[in-house]
């Protein structure tokens, strides 16, 4: 049965000469994976293989049955808000890297949450648009994150005492707890002042924070990436 559908691409993995195989977060039903024919063959007169790129944004029709199938097909695909800045700029293309990294290992339900879609499609979207401020992104989109994944952080004692509780080494002094609280309580764009060690330290402390809360998360590959290109 067909059904339309908004989804964001996460990753994609080659499949046999010319097919790929997509991981996409859908608005209607989850996270889901798409067996894709043909996009990868230098016969194709399109270059649909740029639509899989970390966090484009489509405009879906899929084949979608029942829970019991791991993998549907597409019928129809397109970009309904090409990204401007995000594949070329090389801070925003790391980015990118690690939501969808995070994203591939946190999102697990095979099931609509509107909620969720919207907050990632305003995260893509103020990503792409930002010329300034947004070094933090990544952190701030965790913490926010959290929210939908069920572990939300309420107040800075809360995360503090859940760290220490779980034998977390490295105390924040004033300025790294400072920094910390802001980027919680502030939205994107906020300028908030840190220096590369701070913000490695704090990027660090959530990501241990997600692992009390997710034992499957694993090790962040991208994380080395970000920490090269972020100064």
């Amino acid at each position: 049965m067909l059904h339309k559908t908004r989804g964001i691409a996460l990753s994609y993995i080659r499949y046999r000469e010319s097919s790929i195989i997509a991981k996409i977060y859908t608005e209607a039903f989850g996270i889901q994976t798409y067996i894709v024919n043909g996009v990868r063959s230098s016969k194709s007169r399109t270059n649909r293989i740029a639509l899989f790129q970390p966090l484009s944004l489509l405009d879906m029709v899929v084949y979608h049955k029942s829970k019991e199938d791991t993998m549907h097909r597409i019928s129809e695909l397109k970009c309904y808000a090409p990204l401007q800045t995000v594949p070329y700029e090389i801070i925003k293309s790391s980015l990118a890297l690690f939501v969808t990294e995070i994203l591939g290992k946190t999102l697990k339900e095979e099931e609509s949450n509107v909620l969720l879609f919207q907050f990632l499609e305003h995260s893509i979207l103020f990503l792409d648009d930002a010329q300034a401020d947004f070094e933090n992104f990544h952190i701030q989109f965790l913490l926010q994150l959290a929210n939908f994944l069920g572990f939300g952080i309420e107040t800075m004692d809360d995360l503090e005492r859940e760290l220490k509780d779980n034998h977390y080494s490295q105390m924040p002094d004033k300025i790294e707890q400072d920094a910390t609280a802001h980027l919680l309580y502030s939205d994107y764009g906020t300028h908030i002042s840190l220096d590369r060690t701070r913000r490695i330290r704090i990027l660090e402390k959530v990501i241990f924070f997600y692992k009390i809360h997710m034992d499957t998360l694993g090790e962040v590959r991208s994380l080395e990436v970000l920490g090269e290109v972020l100064r």
